[in-house]
């Protein structure tokens, strides 16, 4: 493993925690975690990339050692790409290759999509554009079921839920299958459960998707038609790859078809025996894809 450094960065209304692997004069390679994860969910692929590219991996807003606001409406969409940018700005980078996964991967999205000046390539895993996730949940019963545990998020009792005999609940949901393979050691489940211990992290982390205007109706409903997002609005116009686990049980398939209407310069790579957790299960693959996606684009 390399050596990893941590520090605070100040990026306007919030600190991040921010590790740091690689040469600080190398081109940045960002890495945005999802839920239930923080920067640790990064550390294999820090080490396989610091070789070459100057790797961050943040503690988003309401994570790890990040600040966490207790209101809602602080994790906002404008407030975490706000974020996103205050730390390219603070790395001194005019642009960067960015990295991301679940939540992370949706504010790299809406990142793409504001300021598409500032990514060199976008790099995205198993995290679906707004615009086919709004037409999944609106057209696709598997995905409508897939994505109940949203509804459960959101409610007040969440955190007790999650949270009881030692987040229980929430290790089965997330890592624990990764655990069961042999994917992650004792020390990591150690490292998970310390983050998730933080004092109001597992509410920042909750509030994501209470902030979220993603609509799920309950299962064996049929959720009221809606216009597709507009792609002359929601176009993401930088060179994109998509690496996504077939595997995942929560988000279908169907989430990549059609992706082409809103980001016209893509590549997607599917990998048959992974899941929404490929960056743990499927490394090899994922650090070849990058690769290969990095060099053929410069």
């Amino acid at each position: 493993m390399v050596e990893i450094t941590h520090r605070r960065v100040p990026v306007g209304e919030v600190t991040l925690h921010v590790a740091e692997a690689g040469r600080p004069d190398a081109p940045v390679m960002l890495f945005l975690h999802g839920f239930p994860e923080f920067w640790y969910a990064w550390k294999g692929m820090m080490s396989r990339f610091a070789g070459e590219y100057r790797c961050v991996a943040p503690d988003l807003r309401g994570f790890g050692e990040s600040d966490a606001p207790a209101e809602v409406d602080a994790y906002r969409t404008k407030r975490v790409v706000g974020d996103i940018l205050g730390l390219i700005d603070a790395l001194g980078g005019e642009k960067v290759i960015l990295v991301a996964h679940d939540w992370g991967g949706a504010a790299a999205w809406s990142f793409a999509m504001a300021h598409p000046g500032r990514i060199h390539r976008l790099i995205i895993l198993n995290s679906p554009h707004p615009a086919t996730f709004q037409r999944e949940l609106m057209r696709n019963p598997e995905q409508i079921r897939a994505s109940q545990y949203f509804r459960l998020f959101r409610t007040p009792e969440a955190e007790e839920k999650l949270s009881a005999n030692d987040f229980d609940w929430l290790w089965r949901f997330s890592m624990r299958p990764v655990y069961d393979k042999g994917l992650m050691t004792d020390e990591d489940r150690a490292a998970y459960l310390e983050a998730w211990g933080r004092p109001g992290r597992l509410t920042g982390g909750l509030n994501w998707y209470r902030a979220s205007p993603i609509d799920v109706v309950p299962a064996g409903t049929t959720p009221p038609e809606q216009p597709l997002l507009d792609p002359a609005v929601y176009s993401v116009r930088v060179p994109t790859l998509v690496i996504w686990g077939l595997g995942d049980t929560a988000l279908v398939p169907g989430l990549i078809e059609g992706l082409e209407a809103w980001v016209p310069d893509l590549r997607i790579e599917r990998v048959q025996h992974a899941t929404h957790w490929i960056a743990h299960e499927a490394p090899d693959e994922v650090e070849a894809h990058i690769r290969d996606f990095l060099s053929k684009r410069g």
